[in-house]
């Protein structure tokens, strides 16, 4: 099965505690970086893919190093085959150690990466996977699938926030656990409930 998710933000400190942008009511990073892994690991099969649309952590410690094998051991927990698109803060240094330090999975190696992002075909849909919200246009049958914006959403139909704390989320009932990525008969959900409630806005 395939799954999409973004905005993990594992090891981020300064997003604990209830704002508007990126709600993380948790006491400290240890417990929202293993509720997010429980929750990931309830839904997500040890064979399945997930395609991560970026801003997978954000951790600076001395000497960098120590911070990305902190990363890649969260990362190393998580079920799945990972196709990371890489976020405004996903540096190439995180991305080069977790290549230099690929391991297989199924015969194929656990991440694969992408600088802009992924199309997907999909249910006689074109999906454009990315970390910024794309603004299509008139685009029949394609559908942008992002992140980034955290607790916001792009008040166009064919934009689909998939971060961990996105509004979109709750389009779906119930509601996916936090941490928990979606798949895409939810993404089909999502779509047709968003374009519902913002023809009813107008």
């Amino acid at each position: 099965m395939q799954f999409v998710t973004a905005d993990t933000h594992f090891f981020h400190s300064e997003l604990l505690g209830v704002d508007k942008f990126a709600p993380r009511p948790f006491p400290d990073v240890a417990t929202m970086n293993q509720t997010i892994i429980d929750n990931w690991n309830a839904k997500v099969g040890e064979h399945d893919i997930v395609y991560h649309l970026g801003d997978i952590a954000l951790y600076f410690t001395k000497p960098p190093r120590k911070a990305y094998e902190a990363v890649a051991d969260v990362l190393g927990q998580l079920h799945g085959r990972l196709v990371l698109v890489k976020g405004n803060h996903d540096s190439r240094a995180l991305f080069k150690y977790l290549a230099a330090h690929n391991f297989m999975v199924d015969g194929h190696p656990k991440y694969e990466f992408h600088d802009v992002g992924v199309l997907l075909k999909y249910n006689h849909r074109q999906y454009y996977l990315t970390h910024y919200p794309m603004m299509l246009g008139i685009a029949p049958q394609i559908i942008n699938l992002h992140g980034h914006i955290h607790h916001y959403a792009v008040p166009v139909k064919e934009n689909i926030n998939v971060g961990i704390d996105a509004p979109e989320l709750d389009y779906l009932n119930p509601r996916p656990a936090f941490g928990a990525p979606v798949n895409f008969a939810e993404i089909e959900q999502m779509i047709v409930a968003k374009a519902a409630d913002l023809e009813k806005q107008r």
